[in-house]
């Protein structure tokens, strides 16, 4: 294992010293390599420690500003501040750059999200999920900005499609349980709100859910 991938999995493991040491020895072995100084500022924004992030992203572009990592993480830095229009503009360039990353695409998701511009969001979670099939959450925010934006037949289906990759996905089971009220299945929904409290027993929206169509079978 090289360099860059140890202190890379010195940083998955928190050992954030050991992970700093190398990032450091590659930046002094190569200080024009632009990655180095993303990778540190990566291990930084891991840490909490934004200012010193942002100044080993602009590092890097400083020496290539063509280097769509930096941007990506200076669009995460923006991200963690809530600081949503710049990190969205990050994010963009990132991709303009080449940066063709179901991360990428998955956080532009998200702000839009944030932004309550739900049909915004469908499109970069779209493409989030073509690049990562398999990740179930992608494909749940997916399904959640469909049904935000009322396209329910759409959300449905990708909901059922989070249950085929995570049977114990709770959210998707409420959101399910939620839709079959919207198509008048009291019964459906009432499965799919007990299965999601199995599943997550503290999941509070599940339960009134579920308390809500046990009062209306009642009076059936």
């Amino acid at each position: 294992m090289d360099k860059n991938a140890q202190a890379i999995q010195y940083m998955k493991e928190n050992e954030y010293e050991k992970a700093a040491e190398l990032f450091n020895e590659l930046i002094e072995e190569n200080p024009g390599d632009p990655i180095g100084f993303v990778n540190f500022g990566n291990l930084l924004l891991h840490m909490n420690d934004y200012h010193r992030a942002e100044r080993f992203f602009d590092k890097a572009l400083e020496l290539d500003n063509t280097t769509a990592t930096a941007y990506y993480g200076l669009g995460n830095l923006y991200y963690e501040q809530e600081v949503f229009d710049q990190a969205e503009k990050n994010y963009q360039r990132a991709i303009e750059l080449g940066l063709e990353e179901s991360d990428a695409y998955f956080m532009l998701g998200m702000i839009f999200q944030q932004n309550e511009q739900f049909k915004l969001a469908i499109p970069y979670f779209l493409r989030a999920v073509e690049l990562s099939p398999e990740d179930h959450e992608v494909l749940f925010q997916y399904g959640l900005s469909l049904a935000q934006a009322d396209y329910i037949e759409e959300a449905e289906k990708a909901f059922h499609n989070v249950l085929t990759l995570e049977q114990e996905h709770s959210d998707a089971h409420y959101n399910l349980g939620v839709i079959s009220l919207y198509h008048e299945d009291a019964e459906t929904a009432l499965h799919h709100f007990k299965e999601s409290l199995r599943i997550q027993p503290d999941h509070v929206l599940a339960a009134n859910g579920k308390n809500s169509v046990e009062e209306l079978l009642k009076q059936e």
